[in-house]
């Protein structure tokens, strides 16, 4: 099974940045496309960014130009950078890989994920 830990997050004032970080380990052959999900109080998880093997990066609208999602692939590690945060942005983190391992393709299992709360 593919284990993700993220880690990075914290308390920031609306204006603020953080940096993400989330590395899959596990039996991994291969990391197709890596993605940061998050989940505010009494909503259910949302798509927050996306990054292929290619490079090629998709984002929800909420986030264009605010946040930038990279990969280190050498590491099976996956970044979100987020700029001029707003307290709208206060939610739990989690990122999430697919790929291919020794049993085929995988999706990795759900991690912790990390808490960014934006307030004053």
């Amino acid at each position: 099974q593919v284990q993700l830990v993220e880690s990075g997050g914290g308390l920031v004032q609306p204006g603020g940045s953080l940096r993400l970080s989330c590395a899959a380990s596990g039996n991994i052959y291969g990391v197709s496309t890596m993605a940061w999900y998050r989940q505010a109080p009494g909503k259910q998880r949302e798509l927050v960014a996306t990054i292929n093997s290619n490079g090629y990066t998709n984002y929800a609208d909420s986030v264009k130009g605010r946040f930038t999602i990279s990969r280190d692939s050498a590491e099976n590690t996956v970044y979100l950078q987020m700029n001029s945060l707003k307290p709208e942005d206060t939610a739990v983190y989690y990122c999430n890989a697919d790929g291919m391992g020794p049993a085929g393709w995988f999706r990795g299992a759900w991690g912790r994920g990390t808490q960014v709360t934006v307030s004053s």
